[in-house]
């Protein structure tokens, strides 16, 4: 088993703590992604789109919708939401 010094669990503490506004940016960049690709693309930024919403544990029923519509400003509007929710918006 490793042994980390004090500095190294600190950080490896913080990286958790910040894991869900990570992943929200992620998905904000996603976005983005989404609107700009072509469609030969779109297919995976859906599939990434989807793996990431079911790490910040966003209800199934709300992911399948999003997913199955394949429109970015649903999926924009989710972000959006899930931003108010997390209390970093402004």
């Amino acid at each position: 088993m490793r042994h980390y010094t004090p500095y190294q669990k600190k950080v490896i503490q913080r990286y958790y703590e910040h894991q869900p506004n990570l992943q929200l940016q992620q998905l904000s960049e996603l976005v983005t992604d989404l609107y700009l690709a072509d469609e030969s693309k779109q297919a995976r930024l859906w599939k990434k789109a989807n793996t990431l919403l079911e790490k910040m544990k966003v209800p199934r029923s709300r992911i399948d919708h999003v997913i199955q519509k394949a429109d970015p400003a649903l999926l924009a509007g989710l972000v959006k939401e899930l931003d108010a929710a997390s209390g970093t918006e402004g």
